[in-house]
């Protein structure tokens, strides 16, 4: 059994614990000891962080060999072209080379909460939502990608990673879920992880507050 934590991570928010500026972590929200994120969120993203103390898992979810496929939902400027989303379809040379094809579609705006601060409606008078699913990892991905072609993201929430997704949880919030993780027949010795089972706590925890220098 492996316990995991599905938190959303706040705009403006480190995705680790400490920091010598001041600047607001993973500590001021979840007050669990001994958990470690599994991969991160950019400091000016939003949404889905996943965290265990189970290192094996850990390893799992976040190692790029897994391909866990990870959706977000990204705000950009003006309205996404057909274009530009089959392009996103299709792979599209970055300076680190070719993305892979990516799941791409127009959407609704999402339910969740406005960010702080907000996207400011004079400088951005045009935008639109799409979703957007990739089963890499590279630094800053979405953005590069939608810049590319032509639509520069504003707002960018992960929505899900693999199986997990945000499910409404406010920013700052985080649920607890229990994994079974059976060793499969051909692995060596040792913990596997494989599926959820069952979920062991249905409430929200509410962030906590820390004081942080003026």
């Amino acid at each position: 059994m492996s316990t995991l934590y599905l938190l959303h991570k706040p705009y403006r928010m480190l995705s680790q614990f400490t920091d010598k500026q001041a600047r607001a972590t993973l500590a001021d929200v979840i007050t669990v000891p001994g958990v470690y994120a599994a991969g991160r969120l950019d400091y000016d993203s939003e949404g889905l962080l996943l965290l265990s103390d189970d290192g094996e898992l850990i390893h799992r979810i976040s190692h790029p060999r897994y391909k866990q496929p990870k959706t977000y939902w990204a705000q950009v400027e003006g309205e996404i072209s057909d274009a530009a989303l089959k392009a996103l379809r299709q792979g599209v040379a970055l300076k680190d080379g070719p993305t892979q094809p990516a799941k791409a579609r127009r959407i609704d705006p999402p339910t969740i909460a406005p960010r702080q601060p907000d996207i400011d409606p004079k400088r951005h008078p045009s935008t639109s939502w799409l979703e957007l699913t990739i089963s890499e990892g590279r630094n800053r991905q979405v953005r590069r990608m939608t810049a590319h072609v032509g639509f520069p993201t504003l707002r960018l929430i992960r929505a899900a990673i693999g199986p997990w997704r945000l499910d409404g949880l406010a920013p700052g919030e985080w649920r607890k879920e229990t994994l079974h993780a059976p060793r499969p027949a051909n692995a060596p010795p040792g913990r596997g992880v494989g599926q959820r089972v069952a979920q062991q706590k249905n409430q929200r925890a509410r962030p906590t507050t820390k004081r942080r220098k003026p």
